[in-house]
């Protein structure tokens, strides 16, 4: 089958690896300038989508693995092709968060205060008439200026959108701060209905160990599946949402970020688009092929997804300076060019563990370097019965790799093992 994979930051690397093996004839567009080297000698590049519409025609199958998108995306589908990623629609339920509180308010879903602004000026102003604990967000899926704050009165807040002035000209979304576990519940959908198990995750989004430091894109995940429908963190989120789902022609993986307490569940923001690294942690679970799959989810058909049952998965994510920060501001200094090593000789599994974002294939010495200047390098996964098998699984791995200056969280997984499935339990929801 021919695969053609348009992206805009490289999200949805870890399919095209896999795709590959599998066979699949792949071409790959990116639209970020300081990541079109990225995957150079791993894949087949091209610099205009467009014109390769007729080599992937209307029997081959077209990924876009970001919420740029949509209305691109509801194009082509009603032209004939074959589309996964997600719909303009579902862009909306990521881009504009409002939106968003509203179309889950509409489905019976508890939601939390929550106001967009269109300056940081606007915001400031609000705590200020309204003092209490909220979370910044962009009405982006960069999340670089995400913040939760904790002061009762709003003090740490109104800090933080005073020292963004000078520097974000975007609108602010505000939402109610609320204490409890981080959970994420996602599922992919077809158009029509479900398709495949229930994704259960959780995040590490800031910096260091402990959770302690700026945010980041993500520092690694854990995951697992659930082919219980009856699971309760679904049934109190996404299952509500299917006739919403419908009605935008929403063909991809969605997920919606929640804050689970003793009181219940309330959802913070959705992911309507492929994941990183959540994606990277299904290829690690999933043992159907990718090919068959998403093509059923782009013809809307159902699909029974073979997948490692019982099992727990953990993803890290191994990053260089400038990460987390913007490469625009570090031009003196950038890892581009910087060469990977293997301190041993790694099994072909193993091999298919660590996948590849920022790196491309030397064309003439063979060896693997890092082509991007946004430090997100690599993604190492790892399985097992249990977290601490999962975690060891792909702990074990990663040190065996070296990059100079590297850096990644020791920690993935040890917060729910430690703390987080003893709360999930007692309050009914594990």
């Amino acid at each position: 089958m021919r695969v053609l994979c348009i992206s805009g930051e490289l999200i949805g690397s870890a399919l095209l690896h896999r795709l590959t093996e599998e066979g699949h004839e792949v071409k790959l567009y990116i639209k970020d300038p300081q990541r079109r080297e990225c995957l150079n000698g791993l894949v087949e590049k091209t610099l205009n989508w467009r014109r390769e519409l007729s080599w992937v025609g209307t029997d081959g199958l077209i990924i876009f693995d970001d919420v740029i998108y949509g209305t691109t995306q509801d194009r082509l589908r009603k032209a004939g092709y074959r589309v996964v990623g997600g719909s303009a629609g579902g862009d909306r339920l990521e881009l504009e968060r409002q939106h968003a509180q509203e179309v889950l308010a509409e489905h019976g879903i508890t939601t939390l205060p929550s106001y967009d602004f269109p300056t940081v000026e606007h915001a400031i102003e609000f705590v200020k008439q309204h003092p209490s604990t909220w979370v910044i967000k962009q009405n982006d899926h960069i999340g670089m200026f995400n913040f939760v704050g904790h002061d009762p009165k709003g003090a740490d807040v109104i800090s933080m959108l005073e020292s963004y002035q000078s520097v974000y000209r975007g609108s602010i979304h505000l939402q109610r701060t609320v204490l409890g576990v981080e959970v994420g519940i996602g599922r992919y959908f077809n158009g029509r209905d479900w398709v495949g198990p229930v994704e259960i995750n959780f995040e590490h989004k800031a910096l260091h160990n402990g959770d302690i430091g700026p945010m980041t894109g993500e520092m690694g995940t854990l995951m697992w599946y659930d082919s219980d429908e009856q699971n309760r963190l679904f049934q109190a989120t996404l299952a509500k949402l299917v006739p919403h789902l419908r009605a935008i022609d929403f063909r991809g993986d969605i997920d919606v970020g929640c804050i689970v307490n003793a009181d219940g569940v309330w959802p913070l923001e959705f992911t309507a688009r492929f994941g990183t690294p959540s994606t990277e942690l299904q290829t690690e679970l999933h043992t159907s092929p990718w090919g068959e799959f998403l093509s059923a989810v782009a013809s809307g058909e159902a699909y029974d997804l073979k997948h490692k049952k019982g099992h727990k998965g953990v993803v890290v994510t191994m990053a260089v300076p400038p990460n987390p920060y913007p490469p625009a501001g570090f031009n003196r200094v950038s890892m581009k060019g910087t060469r990977l090593f293997f301190r041993r000789e790694l099994s072909a599994e193993e091999r298919r563990r660590i996948h590849f974002e920022e790196v491309a294939r030397h064309p003439e010495h063979g060896h693997y370097y890092l082509a991007g200047r946004h430090g997100y390098v690599l993604y190492v996964t790892g399985s097992g019965k249990t977290v601490n098998d999962a975690r060891q699984h792909a702990y074990n791995l990663i040190e065996a790799i070296h990059v100079p200056k590297a850096f990644y969280r020791t920690d993935i997984g040890e917060r729910f093992v430690n703390r987080e499935e003893r709360q999930l339990k007692e309050w009914g929801f594990l």
